[in-house]
């Protein structure tokens, strides 16, 4: 049996965190929860501590100052304290559905896969929170990818490298990774990032580990969409998203290159990571310098970044 290690990172989520706890704590296949509580301003620490005295199973952990260090940092802190072969991560304000690790007990009967993951849905908590997410991302049901891939597909397909469009991403939410991987590969969550720490980790993840599709149909967890969900209310392309993306990919592009990625791959990466560097740019020096790299790299051009620059 799989003996699995759920790491909730707690931040102001003492509405919702015991129906995401409750979701997961059931499972036979669910050794530990860890709750890391990153310096909430609401009771969510007083929930935490509730929950782990009523269930041997449920652990809770802060950072050594006690003081918020962000979403990625406290992914890493839980990593760390996990005792289980399998790391699982849910988000305090998400639950798992009964079939979430139905695709885990056949898969990972194969020693070369390192990691599964499969498709999350979203239920709609308040209606600010529905309008900002569809204004963003239309009436998507599914988080999911178009098609079953493993290994080096899944890599290029989040890369948009692959013939057929592969989708957009997988949440942490539906992904379960062997701890020996991540320890294999010395990866952790950018720390730096305040956000989109998830798709760094994922794409980094793809790269240096076994990865294969599970259940991509139909959802195995839902997030929930509310008032206070942070990347829904960035509207796209304008400076604070444009921001946000430079940082994204500026971390892919160091890491691509500190890890002497193959030529496409860092190329794919820096016209992504360039295109937003430029956005960054104002007036007559922002055009000229697009012009410039143009000149250098036509296929900046091509990406899907190209006009979307905010004067």
């Amino acid at each position: 049996m799989l003996d699995i290690s759920v790491i909730i990172p707690v931040y102001n989520a003492g509405q919702f965190l015991e129906k995401s706890v409750e979701s997961a704590v059931h499972f036979d296949e669910v050794k530990e929860i860890i709750l890391v509580e990153d310096k909430s301003t609401d009771n969510s620490l007083e929930i935490c501590r509730k929950l782990a005295s009523e269930n041997p199973k449920i652990k809770l952990f802060q950072h050594p100052d006690q003081g918020n260090h962000g979403a990625g940092a406290t992914r890493n802190l839980g990593i760390e304290k996990a005792t289980g072969s399998f790391i699982t991560f849910l988000d305090a304000d998400d639950y798992y559905l009964p079939n979430r690790f139905d695709a885990e007990k056949e898969i990972f009967n194969d020693p070369k896969i390192e990691g599964v993951f499969g498709a999350i849905g979203v239920e709609y908590l308040t209606e600010k929170g529905k309008q900002e997410y569809q204004t963003k991302f239309k009436d998507a049901a599914l988080t999911t990818v178009n098609y079953p891939a493993e290994g080096e597909e899944v890599f290029r397909g989040l890369l948009s490298l692959t013939p057929k469009a592969f989708g957009t991403f997988f949440h942490l939410n539906a992904l379960t990774i062997r701890k020996s991987a991540l320890d294999r590969a010395q990866l952790r969550f950018n720390k730096d990032l305040r956000v989109h720490q998830d798709s760094d980790f994922n794409i980094k993840l793809a790269y240096h580990c076994h990865l294969k599709s599970g259940i991509i149909d139909k959802a195995i967890a839902i997030r929930g969409i509310h008032d206070d969900n942070r990347i829904t209310k960035i509207v796209q392309y304008s400076p604070q998203y444009n921001q946000r993306q430079y940082l994204y990919w500026k971390s892919l592009y160091d890491w691509a290159s500190s890890k002497g990625l193959p030529a496409e791959y860092q190329k794919r990466i820096y016209l992504s990571y360039k295109s937003f560097d430029l956005s960054q740019k104002k007036g007559l020096a922002k055009y000229s310098n697009i012009v410039l790299e143009g000149l250098k790299n036509p296929e900046i051009l091509k990406t899907k970044y190209r006009f979307n620059y905010y004067k």
